[in-house]
């Protein structure tokens, strides 16, 4: 390769020094041929690093150091060339020190934590999103053998006459008590709204355990210290047969490549379809019944064993079963037997149902759902909320709809939604809860403002739950309480009551009555009917447990009226549109199924399911209806320590008769 050539005059703008003979190169220069596409006999310049230019257009006049070296004056006898001039000097104008300029370098760190938290896994929407990931592929694969193993479908030609359903997967993070994952799960759902009534489906039903019987088992099972044991049935909808002809499409990612056009004759039940949970509840009654359990009246989705001194009951919502009786031998035993005849999971004893956290100690059970009120709070951006003391003010809120409408009211609906399921522990928002629902269908900025003063509250009772004490005796009484023309907009009154076994709420409620009424007598009254329907029911519930109710059970009423007329035989003028709840009451006071027995205000219980009240007596009124904070409780076994917690408050007893 030829060797570069210097150019016979310096280039004094760009201060490149001529190159000389047998000096290396820099280390900093790139190789030549890589720098220049040029070869062959084309100049090539070495490259060095650059000084800054001269900001001057006149060379500068500075000496040459006496460091540099003195070329050696040529021999008589060589041949004439052309002398190499010294290389052109620059001079910084600044002290500033660049590290550019002389190769100064920082080594790059790599930090190992992030400012902000690392995302967590989400939850696919479609197909394509879940097969880029090998978690969410792999729960596909295991959903789809299982559905083939259990020959939940054969292949057929298709026909203008079927009607083909779609299907799709919906993913799911399932999550354990601490909030940490536990399984990726998929699941092949069909697109039930595509069935024809009468053609595809005649009957539905699912087996969902009622709220008040959950509480009313797990009362009894805490006071007698039974064992409360949890199973969760795989496919439980596969077990089910359906008798109508179907035909679904082939699920996406899993399509037969030799008969790509075929369609799914399905033979099993399938998630999605119209009929599917009465399938499932009907193959489980009668696996049930074949063990000697008999279906409940009160509450089909429960069955109940007594027999020989054994007792155990059985509770079905869906396909999660909670087990508990007096037996731990027949538990297992049955336990056992369903996992022959059904795939489930042993779950062991009670933690987690229904995103209700249950937290056995020695005060008894408790049960919270402080994980699902974080949830809430971040996903509406409240975790930083002031918090409050009540979820609804007293004054300086009116839910009249003369605020502007939001111009979206999904958001409105979806939040109100989940704290309607958040009730099921949390009797202290039932009344701002049925309050804020009235408004589903135009919500206004008021209303919103009013549903986040809810979250507000939750923040600050984020670890209160439902505390279930053991108790010697199991008493039924209840309380019943009216707010008279309470909303300013129709003037409709609000009824509220609440059930107690022994010390414990098992049911309650906060709603707006059916009618204006003209009285406050008139309005209590109808909150005692309503009351009374629900203690009815109870009683039968608790007979069927094998519970002896000996006395009949108490309601509490605090209007003079109200109690007047239950118990003795008058008719009044302004009374008589009201006759059918009169005679009802009346009946049920004659036959001494249930006695309704007056109380003073300051005692209701019932009172803040019908009016918003002041902090002081919302909170004694909490206390008193088995809200307890559950921050001592829960201690070690939370995350994060709400500040400002306060011991369990004690709960105190129903007034005497």
């Amino acid at each position: 390769m030829p060797s570069a050539v210097a150019l016979a005059s310096p280039l004094p703008d760009l201060a490149i020094p001529p190159l000389q003979d047998g000096s290396p190169p820099s280390a900093c220069s790139p190789d030549p041929a890589r720098s220049s596409p040029c070869s062959g006999n084309s100049l090539v310049l070495p490259i060095t690093t650059l000084p800054p230019p001269n900001p001057s257009p006149v060379p500068s006049s500075v000496p040459p150091s006496p460091a540099s070296p003195t070329p050696a004056p040529a021999s008589p006898g060589s041949a004439p060339s052309s002398p190499l001039p010294p290389p052109p000097i620059t001079h910084r104008t600044h002290p500033m020190i660049t590290r550019s300029l002389n190769n100064i370098f920082k080594p790059k760190q790599m930090h190992l934590a992030t400012k902000h938290p690392l995302p967590v896994p989400v939850e696919p929407s479609c197909v394509s999103q879940a097969v880029c990931h090998p978690h969410w592929r792999r729960a596909m694969s295991e959903e789809f053998d299982a559905l083939v193993r259990q020959g939940t479908w054969d292949l057929v030609p298709p026909s203008p006459t079927q009607n083909v359903i779609g299907c799709k997967w919906v993913f799911r993070l399932k999550r354990g008590k601490n909030g940490d994952i536990e399984r990726y799960k998929a699941r092949l759902v069909a697109k039930g709204f595509h069935q024809r009534p009468g053609h595809d489906y005649s009957n539905t039903f699912s087996p969902v355990i009622k709220p008040t019987t959950i509480r009313t088992v797990l009362t009894i099972a805490v006071s007698q210290a039974w064992s409360i044991r949890q199973l969760d049935v795989n496919n439980a909808f596969l077990h089910g047969k359906i008798e109508e002809d179907l035909y679904m499409a082939q699920p996406a990612g899993f399509i037969d490549h030799n008969l790509p056009h075929h369609v799914c004759k399905l033979k099993k039940a399938l998630y999605g379809l119209k009929q599917a949970p009465r399938a499932w509840y009907t193959e489980l009654k009668q696996f049930l019944l074949g063990c000697g359990l008999v279906n409940s009246r009160s509450d089909c989705s429960l069955f109940i064993y007594n027999n020989a001194g054994i007792v155990v009951y059985v509770l079905v919502y869906v396909d999660d079963i909670l087990l508990t009786g007096n037996s731990a031998t027949f538990i297992s035993e049955l336990i056992h037997r369903l996992g022959q005849k059904f795939s489930l999971k042993d779950l062991g004893d009670l933690s987690l149902f229904l995103g209700v956290e249950a937290t056995k100690t020695s005060a008894g059970l408790f049960l919270s759902q402080h994980r699902y009120i974080n949830d809430l709070l971040q996903k509406h951006k409240m975790d930083g909320a002031k918090p409050v003391a009540t979820p609804m003010p007293t004054s300086g809120l009116s839910l009249s709809t003369s605020s502007p409408r939001l111009p979206d009211g999904t958001a409105y609906r979806q939040l109100v939604g989940s704290l309607q399921y958040l009730s099921l522990t949390r009797p202290d928002i039932s009344f701002a809860i049925n309050k804020l629902s009235q408004y589903m269908h135009c919500p206004t900025e008021m209303h919103w403002q009013a549903v986040k003063h809810i979250l507000r509250y939750l923040k600050n009772t984020m670890f209160h739950g439902l505390l279930i004490r053991p108790t010697s005796t199991l008493a039924l009484h209840a309380f019943s309480d009216s707010d008279w023309a309470g909303d300013q907009d129709t003037r409709v009154s609000t009824t509220g009551y609440i059930v107690f076994l022994g010390a414990t709420p098992i049911s309650w409620k906060a709603s707006k009555q059916k009618a204006v009424a003209r009285s406050s007598t008139e309005a209590e009254y109808r909150a005692l009917a309503a009351a009374s329907s629900e203690l009815v029911w109870v009683v039968h519930l608790l007979t069927e447990l094998g519970i002896r109710v000996d006395a009949p059970p108490v309601l509490y009423c605090d209007n003079v009226g109200a109690t007047y007329l239950s118990s003795n035989p008058v008719m009044h003028s302004r009374m008589k549109h009201i006759a059918i709840d009169l005679h009802f009451i009346r009946d049920l006071v004659d036959k001494q199924i249930l006695r309704v027995s007056h109380i003073a205000s300051a005692d209701q219980l019932a009172d803040g399911l019908t009016k918003p009240l002041s902090s002081s007596r919302f909170a004694l009124l909490r206390s008193k209806i088995g809200i307890a904070d559950g921050s001592t409780i829960l201690r070690g076994r939370i995350m994060e320590t709400h500040p400002g917690t306060s011991p369990i408050t004690a709960q105190s007893t129903p007034p005497d008769s």
